[in-house]
């Protein structure tokens, strides 16, 4: 079965991670690293996501579409980045999440057949 492992940032753990010292920085960033090689067989593709404020969004709810810059919504919590993941099914998923080394939120969603 195949999942998206979306992996979001918070305020605090931004915050934590801009405080860090480089080699505290650098210590962090291996093991996300490490976890990706770990899981290699079950990732099929992974990606790190620019910044919020890089994002330009089209909302479509009304009208004419509307571009702005930024993010689609303010929140607390950004998406980061993702990786694609084909394990057995959402148990195995749930264990493959609960060992991300680095951000703090992990959603799981189903891809589509």
């Amino acid at each position: 079965m195949k999942y998206v492992l979306m992996f979001a940032d918070t305020e605090q753990f931004a915050a934590d991670l801009a405080a860090m010292g480089e080699g505290e920085r650098a210590r962090a960033y291996a093991r996300v690293q490490e976890w990706f090689a770990e899981n290699q067989d079950k990732i099929t593709h992974h990606a790190h996501l620019m910044p919020p404020e890089t994002a330009t969004t089209v909302r479509l709810d009304g009208g004419e579409p509307l571009t702005t810059d930024g993010p689609y919504v303010e929140g607390k919590e950004v998406v980061s980045g993702y990786a694609e993941i084909d394990v057995a099914d959402l148990d195995e998923a749930l264990r493959l999440a609960r060992t991300w080394p680095a951000c703090p939120v992990v959603e799981i969603r189903p891809i589509a057949s």
